[in-house]
């Protein structure tokens, strides 16, 4: 499974259609509508990496009101209890630390 990451530029004015269309097409999981340089988070899962150039180029860049889009490719996902084990080192022994089971 290939992870990838697309930002999006969007006409201002119909932001909440093209996040909406986007989300629509079946290799998007989710679109998240941002503030900064970017207006779409695009998280986009695709089999092979040849399958994603399509996506990319003929799915999510033809979506009227996409100006423009900056595509990352995930090297490798750390989940959520991999990231709260790297940052709960050594809090086993602070009192009233109590772990989340799993």
């Amino acid at each position: 499974m290939v992870t990838t990451v697309v930002l999006a530029v969007c006409d201002i004015h119909r932001v909440p259609e093209t996040a909406q269309e986007i989300a629509d097409l079946p290799e998007v999981s989710e679109v998240y509508s941002v503030a900064g340089d970017f207006d779409l988070v695009i998280m986009v899962r695709t089999r092979r990496h040849e399958d994603l150039a399509q996506v990319v180029t003929e799915g999510i860049a033809r979506v009227p009101g996409v100006e423009r889009t900056q595509t990352l490719v995930a090297f490798k996902v750390y989940s959520r209890h991999d990231v709260e084990a790297l940052f709960s080192i050594g809090l086993e022994s602070e009192p009233g630390f109590e772990e989340e089971p799993r």
